[in-house]
């Protein structure tokens, strides 16, 4: 793959993300540093990355996809269905769970997503 120095601005913008931007989005941030930067040009470059497992595309469902660089680390996702905040976690017992149950089945997990919808505890929720 040929980098550009469009392609290095949006490859900057996904790798300092702290969230899940969609392509709108990553336009929005790439272009404030390139304003020469097309919309088309992003979603290209986004296909190229995902293509090149340079990144990985997620659908909260809520319409959009988002993206983020694919991590040596695996991580799972929690998604605040209010507000649509996505959250992302490490849990040693559920990977753990996960694998049990594989086992159990006759299987070895390979690959898997896990995405818990939720929305935030009130407060007689916290106090049960």
């Amino acid at each position: 793959m040929r980098m550009t120095e469009q392609r290095r601005v949006i490859a900057n913008v996904l790798q300092e993300a702290q969230d899940h931007p969609d392509v709108e989005e990553l336009y929005r941030r790439a272009s404030s540093v390139d304003p020469n930067i097309s919309i088309s040009t992003v979603y290209r470059t986004v296909k190229l990355f995902e293509d090149l497992a340079i990144i990985e595309k997620h659908e909260f469902r809520d319409g959009r996809a988002r993206y983020e660089p694919i991590s040596d680390e695996h991580h799972d996702h929690l998604i605040d269905v209010k507000s649509g905040q996505v959250i992302e976690f490490r849990n040693a017992r559920i990977e753990a769970l996960q694998e049990e149950i594989a086992r159990e089945l006759g299987y070895r997990i390979v690959d898997h997503r896990l995405e818990l919808y939720a929305v935030p505890l009130d407060e007689k929720d916290k106090q049960a």
